[in-house]
């Protein structure tokens, strides 16, 4: 697929994209178009993946291979108040492929606002026999917590039957990408983030599971936990300011305290509070889609959020 259209970020939010496969009633992709291209905050630059690219920030394409067996369909729908410029090419081969070949699928969810201590839902639960290609990830941080670091929470994957606990599980964002200690820009095949922008508290990040395949027999779910970290006299600032946080460790001099494990844990304005770094609990406003393959064409997951959902804040 490549495209290119006279964009913004509210078009590339309000164009819907979907594809159907093998005349299903449903879309095995129902996604905002720019969101699948991997512009989840809006902001379009030049770069290169595995699957999709960008040659020089003015154009969208994608290399997912997506088999079906009968017939194929795509859509492009304005939902939107703008009209829109449009070119593209789809390009296909029509042969034989193998009977065991899954569908590709795209699932687009959004989080703003929620409790402290829920994670961020990338993809809920589906059910059926697949593969988790990767995800793309836009995020904007919410103003009360300042510059304060966002990506202390891990990346977890619920498979096959996990309840509480996820067979794969991360350390922090920029980890799962490839990145470590804080994050900048940067794009490589399989892993990459196009936007870091501390001035606008704004981050776009992917990572693909091509080399390191992750595979489902019956189910999936996949969850980004939000959690901040900073030191100790700065996250008081910020609770003190009306912050909505919670802490839940402490890296110093004590050595590592785990505060969801005491029965009567201190606050942050206890003087016993021990000195360090404090890892906490927030609350920010993420967007993601979420690429896998599954054994059928239709997901069962919901449609795509509203247009007002999908546009919110978007500047």
């Amino acid at each position: 697929i490549w495209m290119t259209i006279d964009q913004n970020p509210v078009k590339l939010r309000s164009l819907r994209f979907q594809f159907f496969w093998d005349n299903s009633a449903q879309p095995a992709v129902d996604v905002p178009m720019g969101d699948f291209f991997g512009y989840n905050v809006g902001k379009q630059v030049a770069f290169q993946s595995a699957l999709f690219s960008s040659g020089e920030g003015r154009s969208f394409n994608s290399y997912i291979p997506m088999p079906f067996r009968t017939a194929a369909k795509v859509l492009l729908i304005n939902e939107g108040k703008e009209d829109v410029k449009l070119f593209y090419d789809i390009d296909y081969v029509l042969n034989k492929i193998s009977p065991d070949a899954l569908y590709f699928h795209a699932y687009w969810s959004r989080q703003s606002g929620g409790n402290l201590g829920d994670d961020f839902l990338v993809l809920p639960k589906i059910k059926g026999k697949g593969r988790f290609l990767g995800m793309t990830v836009g995020l904007n941080t919410d103003s009360s917590y300042s510059k304060s670091w966002w990506g202390e929470g891990e990346v977890k994957m619920y498979l096959d039957g996990d309840s509480a606990y996820p067979t794969i599980a991360g350390t922090g964002a920029e980890d799962y990408i490839g990145s470590a200690w804080g994050l900048g820009t940067f794009t490589n095949l399989y892993q990459g983030c196009t936007v870091a922008s501390d001035s606008l508290r704004q981050y776009c990040f992917y990572r693909w599971h091509i080399p390191d395949a992750i595979y489902f027999n019956k189910d999936l779910k996949v969850t980004l936990q939000q959690i901040g970290g900073w030191g100790k006299s700065d996250v008081k600032r910020l609770f003190d300011n009306g912050a909505k946080l919670k802490p839940v460790t402490i890296d110093g001099p004590a050595g590592f305290v785990r505060l969801l494990d005491m029965p009567d844990p201190p606050m942050i304005t206890d003087p016993a509070f021990p000195d360090g770094w404090v890892n906490f609990y927030r609350v920010d406003d993420y967007s993601a889609v979420s690429y896998f393959y599954l054994n059928k064409p239709v997901s069962g997951l919901p449609a795509l959020a509203s247009i007002e959902i999908r546009t919110r804040d978007v500047k």
